[in-house]
């Protein structure tokens, strides 16, 4: 690696786009501590933002084995998600950086442009076997950093004993017309529709994306008609009484809280809510969420990327490389995405995951549909992009706009 890209200043705007990025995520986590104190060439540092996992948890005995298998020792720290991207960058300032760091799938496109990360062919990392949606949220400017520990993502979670008062076959439910259709009907028989999250954060975005790219919208143009339509479509759920006006508010948490109360048939949430459902009280499936004429649409990946942060002694690579190989390889790949209710990043995992476990089948197939938030070479431009869209949602399900005047302002202040 040359000096000029070790030595590459972090930019205002790549702060910037950090911290609209770190404002929501996929799943959360509590807060960690810190320790950021150099440490000898013999010991590597490890950072990811799994605070809820002690030192004697699976996670943490995991990184002490990859650590004796390449013949060093590893000081892990466990940061909160949303601080972890603001200290690997003054960590990176101070030339502290950690030797490996597991952080947040929209967060590794900033870094890289902030010359924090190493690319994969600067590392040696190989990541042949990963799914190609998936890796494409490490990727910028063509350049891979990192490779997934995991994904989730979205579908419809749906109440059994809903849809069959309601005299729903939820085989029928193939794309939007069908889904409105089997909403009617629930409203009719006296039941609740759908409920989601389209509060004015980027957690708003992230469920409103898999209806925004399933009516085959770009994120470069908030504009398109395929962009109104599927804002046509929420709005109109709120309008008939298929979605309640909550939503205006809901976070993922809260939505899945009305799910949990039973009187709903569907609910748009994530693969972190498993447990959850299981604990509900009734029957319940899962659905990978309809494109607009069919097909499952895109949903957005969350989870973390591992990825090696730019070292001044780049001798320090080749054991950083062995140890986030032995993270995302194998039976460590396996056992992780089991701990932390993720899908596996590439299909001989997710096959093995399948055959343990059927439940988890459509949602491997949400997660072959996913994309990345910052896919597309979006980069640092997805928070701002990510904002006016949460805007345009809101300002269009309040009754402020329409969905057409709210997009083509959103598109307008994006550029």
């Amino acid at each position: 690696m040359n000096s000029s890209f070790r030595q590459r200043r972090l930019t205002a705007a790549a702060v910037t786009a950090l911290a609209v990025a770190l404002s929501a995520t996929a799943c959360s986590s509590d807060s960690g501590s810190s320790d950021t104190k150099s440490v000898g060439n013999g010991t590597y540092t490890i950072w990811d933002p799994y605070p809820q996992f002690a030192k004697s948890s699976d996670w943490a005995k995991l990184l002490d084995q990859c650590g004796a298998k390449a013949g060093v020792k590893i000081k892990r720290t466990a940061f909160d998600t949303s601080d972890l991207g603001s200290k690997t960058l003054l960590a990176a300032q101070q030339g502290n950086s950690p030797d490996v760091l597991i952080v947040d799938n929209p967060v590794v496109s900033t870094l890289a442009e902030a010359g924090v990360l190493t690319t994969t062919d600067e590392n040696k990392l190989d990541t042949s076997k990963v799914d190609a949606n998936l890796l494409a949220a490490g990727q910028s400017g063509g350049k891979t950093y990192g490779t997934p520990i995991g994904a989730n993502t979205l579908a419809l979670y749906y109440n059994k004993a809903v849809l069959k008062k309601a005299g729903v076959d939820i085989a029928s439910v193939k794309d939007w017309k069908s889904l409105t259709a089997a909403l009617a009907k629930v409203k009719a028989a006296g039941k609740k529709g759908i409920t989601f999250s389209a509060i004015g954060t980027e957690e708003g975005s992230f469920q409103f994306l898999p209806w925004f790219w399933g009516a085959g919208a770009k994120l470069t143009a908030l504009d398109s008609s395929q962009a109104v339509s599927a804002l046509s479509l929420w709005k109109d759920w709120l309008k008939n009484g298929y979605a309640p006006n909550s939503v205006l508010n809901n976070t993922q948490t809260t939505s899945w809280q009305e799910f949990a109360t039973g009187d709903y048939a569907f609910s748009e949430n994530g693969t972190w809510q498993l447990a959850n459902a299981k604990k509900a009280g009734f029957e319940y499936g899962v659905l990978p969420i309809p494109g607009a004429t069919g097909g499952n649409a895109s949903a957005p990946t969350g989870g973390e990327f591992v990825t090696v942060p730019v070292q001044k002694d780049t001798g320090r690579y080749t054991t950083s490389q062995k140890l986030e190989t032995c993270l995302t390889s194998g039976d460590n790949l396996y056992n992780t995405d089991t701990t932390l209710s993720y899908v596996a990043p590439t299909s001989e995992v997710q096959d093995k995951q399948v055959a343990a476990n059927a439940e988890l089948k459509p949602w491997v197939d949400a997660v072959k549909a996913a994309k990345g938030r910052t896919s597309d070479d979006l980069g640092t431009r997805y928070p701002k992009i990510s904002e006016q869209m949460w805007k345009a949602v809101q300002s269009a399900l309040s009754g402020s706009k329409s969905p057409t005047d709210a997009l083509s302002e959103a598109q307008s202040a994006a550029k």
